[in-house]
């Protein structure tokens, strides 16, 4: 069989409901990602327990986000990633931008350290001022590791690569996961960091994103041979592409606007803060006045003369 007859089966609504994966790894994988969400959810309960709350969206966005990393990796969406290219568009955009920016906003690293002792709370403030860390975090080394991704694993040979390497596919989900936490963690996360962005430079960041994505979508789009011939169609590789541009751009659009709420509500804290500086300067004068005043100081007239 030629390449250019390779045929993409059919995607079965059936398979994806059923055709869960069973191997080791998928099970380990399956295990880690329900301990993180039995983990989160005792956080909040142990948070309760000393009387404070916790935000039940911030809790819902958490176990959504591994729901989808399940979801991406676990379930009858990764029978077809192999060999249907759209198909492992989906995943990617799944692991790098869906799940991570749900996983940012639920600010898992403020709950760790809400909910942790004293020593656990000296740890992961250790590892998170880490040089290997605030290395790894820098908005710079960031935003070309997320974006570098998309375009290497697209637009060279590394994507047929791996998918003639199953321990190498496996370890690019792994990568898509992790870079796109980051990428996201630096963008609309809620968590502490060594790097503090502005708000300005966070839009500058998803702004990247949207010549990114439209570069992947031209370039695959636009293409004369599939991206992976022994795998994939060239029809597989344009429906791809088409997914990959236009939801790359709709979640571009759709941080900017999580970027811009979360500016505004920093606004609205800061004149209330302003606010509340301007009333205790005004009551503070009229104290001073108060405290200076001949009534104050049981004056009620000029001196007498006798």
């Amino acid at each position: 069989m030629l390449p250019a007859d390779v045929i993409s089966p059919p995607v079965e609504l059936h398979a994806l409901l059923t055709a869960w994966q069973t191997d080791t790894l998928s099970l380990v994988s399956l295990a880690i990602e329900l301990a993180l969400g039995a983990w989160y959810v005792v956080s909040v309960r142990r948070l309760a327990a000393r009387g404070r709350s916790w935000s039940r969206w911030r809790t819902a966005s958490f176990l959504s986000g591994i729901a989808l990393v399940i979801i991406a990796v676990q379930s009858g969406l990764a029978s077809y990633d192999d060999q249907v290219f759209w198909v492992h568009v989906i995943q990617h955009l799944l692991l790098m931008n869906f799940a991570p920016i749900l996983l940012a906003l639920s600010a898992p690293v403020t709950l760790a350290l809400q909910a942790s002792n004293r020593l656990t709370q000296r740890v992961l403030l250790g590892i998170l001022h880490h040089p290997v860390v605030e290395a790894l975090t820098n908005p710079f080394v960031v935003v070309i590791m997320a974006y570098g991704t998309m375009l290497v694993y697209f637009l060279s040979p590394f994507y047929n690569f791996s998918l003639e390497h199953p321990l190498v596919h496996d370890l690019t989900h792994l990568h898509f996961l992790v870079s796109g936490s980051l990428f996201w963690w630096l963008v609309v996360g809620r968590d502490p960091s060594r790097w503090r962005l502005s708000y300005p430079a966070k839009l500058g960041f998803l702004a990247v994103g949207i010549p990114v994505n439209a570069i992947l979508g031209v370039s695959l789009t636009g293409a004369t041979v599939s991206i992976a011939p022994h795998f994939h169609t060239l029809g597989d590789t344009h429906v791809g592409g088409s997914i990959l541009w236009v939801v790359g751009e709709l979640t571009s659009l759709i941080a900017l606007g999580i970027v811009l709420y979360h500016w505004m509500q920093y606004e609205e804290r800061e004149a209330v803060r302003a606010d509340r500086r301007a009333d205790t300067a005004a009551a503070t004068a009229a104290a001073a006045v108060t405290a200076a005043s001949p009534a104050h100081n049981g004056s009620t007239g000029p001196p007498s003369n006798l």
